[in-house]
């Protein structure tokens, strides 16, 4: 974010100066003042985050990046896991210069209709009426008595094509919003791609040459003198009449390679896309959740991977990104998906069709770079962990000599006692695994309900005995209420004071706050204690 925000300052200064201080601008800032440095200086930054804006969701480029980086540091791959809120700022970014350079040019074409109607000095006025046979070499875009700011905004390539971009810029930031997203999210699904009008328009943009600075502004040509002596423009060998060109469009080169390669990204998917999926299994676990398991040729994966899956009997457009639950040994991949909305609703009645792209890297595949892990896990949250828990399984039941992880907290926390159902098998097959093998202290996983009624609180004080958990028919009793993360903290630091641990979370941002404050917080100062790293699920 420092370097980021730093290139922007550079930028933004250095083309505000340029402009601002530049001799073959002297005259355009006669008519326009310093508005011309405050739209050009936006200008210039939103090229350079136009750049930047596809590059975070070319996901196919950041999971070959993300592979390319194993041999450097965590900290370096951890970067990649925010590319969304990189997205996002990039996006704020744009959308901040976008204003700025609107309210410049509106004022640059209210003060180029006054100088060309006489309203200001009579350099000003002599500046706006040259003109030649061609009408190539003018300053002021305003040509006739007849043009109107409005007119002059509505019938230029760049007023025109600046109209375009604008809205779609707003309607895809404000679609974009989370209450929107949640909510409906094929209004922002669709809004979104509007990315392919804006920059189309935005390659457009900068042909109409709206800003414009003089070409014969070097010596012998004497700016101090000739400014003052407009009778003698075309008489006096150092003051030649001047002469303007606009500038030649630059945005294409900023823009033109991250299009390159996002074509390139969205070739990728539909070739994934039209590739055969067939089913293994299909199952309706409890709590509504569809568990589908598929074999795809030539597909592999890792832990914690996620893949978009697109079913056309639904929607021909719409993808939606699911976590495996399966793990990379399996001969096919699975995806838990809890009914939570219209479309994971259609998908439980309708599964006869369905693409898959994928998969694509996250946080959870560094889960195994990590002595110690806490896996967090809230309502269907929990699936890398499935994932991850049933590829620490096979490990062990092939002697993997790869793995380097030696200790494993668990937490999941679920509103209802139905959503534990799909997933104790799993962690009893681990009880009874780790048991078998002499490592019982190898898994610590703790259940959180929190969500309960009278009749289900009576009938667990009854059973409160038995040697089993009445919900889940682990060995491990679930806890009811949230957790106390301090103390889980704690507890993690006593029993493993020189280790580096690695926190992972699949749930809601009010969560990743807490722990990645708790994190921070019992990370000890000295480099030979323990160390916390947070790392959370960015879809």
């Amino acid at each position: 974010l420092v370097v980021w925000m730093a290139i922007n300052i550079f930028i933004f200064v250095w083309f505000y100066f340029l402009y601002d201080l530049g001799d073959r601008f002297f005259y355009t800032r006669h008519l326009l003042g310093s508005a011309l440095a405050w739209a050009r200086a936006p200008a210039a930054v939103l090229n350079f985050n136009c750049l930047l804006i596809l590059l975070p969701v070319c996901r196919n480029l950041l999971s070959l990046v993300r592979g390319s980086f194993v041999c450097c540091g965590r900290t370096m791959r951890k970067q990649l896991d925010k590319n969304i809120s990189f997205h996002k700022l990039v996006a704020y970014m744009i959308g901040l210069m976008t204003a700025v350079h609107i309210i410049a040019h509106l004022l640059n074409v209210e003060w180029y209709y006054n100088s060309w109607h006489g309203e200001y000095d009579a350099l000003s006025m002599a500046l706006s009426r040259l003109n030649d046979s061609g009408n190539t070499t003018y300053l002021n875009p305003i040509r006739s008595t007849t043009t109107t700011p409005n007119l002059l905004v509505f019938t230029t390539i760049a007023g025109i094509t600046g109209v375009i971009i604008t809205l779609a810029l707003i309607l895809m930031i404000t679609s974009s919003m989370e209450v929107i997203r949640r909510s409906y999210f094929e209004v922002f699904w669709f809004t979104h791609h509007l990315f392919i009008v804006f920059f189309a328009g935005l390659v457009i943009h900068g042909a109409g040459r709206i800003v414009r600075s003089q070409t014969n502004a070097n010596p012998p040509y004497n700016i101090t003198f000739c400014k003052d002596h407009i009778e003698d423009w075309g008489k006096k060998k150092m003051c030649p009449v001047p002469q303007f060109a606009g500038g030649f469009p630059q945005t294409w080169m900023w823009v033109i390679g991250p299009m390159v390669l996002y074509v390139c990204e969205r070739l990728l998917r539909f070739i994934r896309y039209i590739q055969a999926v067939k089913y293994r299994k299909i199952v309706i676990r409890p709590s509504k959740v569809l568990e589908l398991q598929l074999v795809k040729n030539g597909f592999k994966m890792d832990v914690g991977q996620y893949v978009f899956l697109n079913c056309p009997a639904i929607s021909q457009l719409e993808w939606h990104p699911f976590t495996m639950t399966s793990a990379p040994e399996e001969d096919f991949f699975s995806v838990h998906i809890r009914s939570v909305g219209d479309w994971t609703q259609k998908l439980i009645s309708i599964v006869e069709q369905m693409g898959v792209d994928g998969p694509f890297g996250t946080a959870s595949e560094d889960v195994f770079d990590y002595e110690v892990a806490m896996l967090v896990g809230a309502g269907i949250g929990v699936t890398p962990f499935a994932s991850i828990l049933k590829s620490i399984w096979y490990k062990f039941k092939d002697s993997n000599p790869e793995l380097r992880t030696r200790k494993i907290y668990f937490y999941w926390l679920c509103r209802e006692t139905h959503a534990f159902e799909w997933f104790a098998d799993l962690l009893q097959v681990l009880e009874r695994e780790m048991e078998d093998r002499g490592m019982g202290d190898f898994l610590t996983y703790k259940l959180y309900l929190t969500g309960w009624d009278q009749s289900h609180a009576t009938h667990v004080m009854v059973h409160a005995d038995a040697d089993t958990d009445v919900v889940t028919g682990l060995k491990q009793k679930t806890n009811y209420g949230r957790p106390n993360w301090d103390k889980e903290f704690e507890q993690v630091c006593q029993e493993n004071p020189t280790s580096v641990v690695g926190t992972f979370l699949c749930g809601p941002v009010v969560l990743a706050t807490v722990l990645s404050k708790k994190c921070v917080k019992y990370t000890d100062v000295d480099p030979r204690k323990t160390k916390f790293y947070f790392n959370k699920e960015n879809f």
